[in-house]
């Protein structure tokens, strides 16, 4: 018992001075940044309110360092975000709320399905928000060093939607990253795009859906949204096609594209649009779905910079209004890779010469072009995809 309290006793020399230690550094970055505050015009009377009491949340942490055993493939992807039940939710909310989708569609070009859309996928309509404080979220994540720069910036401009009376510190929930309100617009976004549509001196993207609808759809026209197009469409590839034509780098024409032999998922032609452009993606390789993309899918992007969200949106939106499912199914083999087995693609790829990046689990730009280099090589068709297949595939490289 006495050696069982003596450690304990060690253990609280070593730790305590280190807590109080780690309490001190905080309250002194915390100082650096209400000095820089006050300086760029924020008032002591917000910074009291907001910065009170505030600590890092360790939670936040452990969620920024977290990440997923399991990679989603798009089938998986999809399936959770566009499922039965919030496609007929969306219709339902589409109707009843359709004097007001359409004034702002009206006013900013952006059609109301892919408000709902947006709404649908970012907070289930409004049903879940976020629970962590913002003003703390990102506090902790602007002292710690990983992303410094980037949050520091984000929590000046929440503290200044706070200083400009928009919402209290206490009300300002969101996710542990400081994405906030029915839209889960970053700060630095709220700040560039909100809008107080309902009139009342506030852009309240919490509460009012008239301010929701109106910032969504002002943020989407300002970063590039073309009135009255669509996002894109499921196509069909001809027996043959060299899917390295794939990829947002590439535009065509989409007469070049019915050139080529592409065409709509029922086999029909092409729209004949003049000048607009399209890209080729495949989002799960070239036995998975095809889609030709427009413009709108580029400024879906802007909005969240990852090609699966873009689709999820794109197609939430028209199945809201009566098209149908996809037309191509998924492969009876589809499952998700682990990280580990990533990071084994990623590991036999570089010892075999080619240049994936950093093996680190996720499967990024560098690992899709060495996977590219990889399937050239060996005569696979080159859609840069990392499946069980390559994985499989790779091993006896091991």
């Amino acid at each position: 018992m006495h050696t069982l309290r003596s450690v304990i006793a060690v253990a609280l020399v070593i730790l305590l001075p280190a807590a109080a230690s780690a309490q001190d550094d905080f309250r002194t970055w915390l100082a650096g940044l209400r000095a820089e505050a006050r300086d760029q015009g924020i008032s002591d009377r917000t910074l009291d309110a907001a910065l009170a009491d505030i600590t890092p949340i360790a939670r936040v942490i452990e969620l920024d360092r977290d990440q997923p055993e399991f990679t989603e493939t798009f089938w998986t992807y999809l399936g959770k975000r566009v499922s039965t039940r919030r496609i007929e939710r969306g219709r339902a909310l589409l109707k009843s709320h359709a004097g007001l989708l359409q004034r702002i569609q009206a006013q900013y070009g952006v059609q109301a399905r892919f408000l709902v859309a947006f709404w649908g996928l970012e907070t289930n309509f409004g049903e879940y928000m976020g629970s962590f404080p913002v003003i703390g979220s990102l506090a902790t994540l602007a002292h710690d060093p990983r992303r410094s720069d980037f949050f520091r910036a984000e929590l000046l401009d929440a503290l200044r939607i706070v200083d400009a009376g928009h919402i209290t510190p206490v009300a300002m929930k969101g996710s542990w990253a400081g994405a906030m309100g029915q839209p889960q617009f970053m700060p630095s976004t709220f700040v560039r795009h909100a809008v107080d549509d309902d009139g009342d001196g506030r852009r309240d993207i919490w509460n009012s859906l008239p301010d929701v609808f109106a910032s969504a759809a002002n943020f989407l026209q300002r970063s590039g949204w073309q009135r009255g197009e669509t996002w894109g469409r499921e196509v069909t590839l001809p027996s043959g096609f060299d899917v390295e034509l794939n990829g947002l780098k590439r535009r065509r024409s989409l007469a070049d594209w019915q050139r080529l032999g592409v065409r709509r998922a029922d086999g029909s032609d092409l729209p004949q649009v003049a000048g607009m452009q399209a890209s080729l993606i495949l989002p799960g390789g070239h036995r998975g779905p095809a889609f030709l993309v427009y413009q709108n899918f580029r400024t879906i992007l802007v909005w969240n910079r990852s090609i699966l969200y873009a689709i999820a949106v794109g197609h939430l939106a028209d199945r809201l209004v009566g098209l149908g499912p996809l037309a191509a199914k998924a492969p009876a083999d589809d499952r998700p890779l682990s990280r580990t087995q990533v990071i084994e693609i990623q590991t036999t790829l570089a010892a075999l010469g080619f240049q994936p990046g950093e093996p680190d689990g996720v499967v990024g730009p560098m690992t899709r072009e060495a996977i590219k280099d990889y399937q050239r090589q060996t005569a696979l068709p080159a859609d840069g995809y990392a499946d069980h297949r390559l994985w499989q595939r790779l091993q006896t490289n091991r």
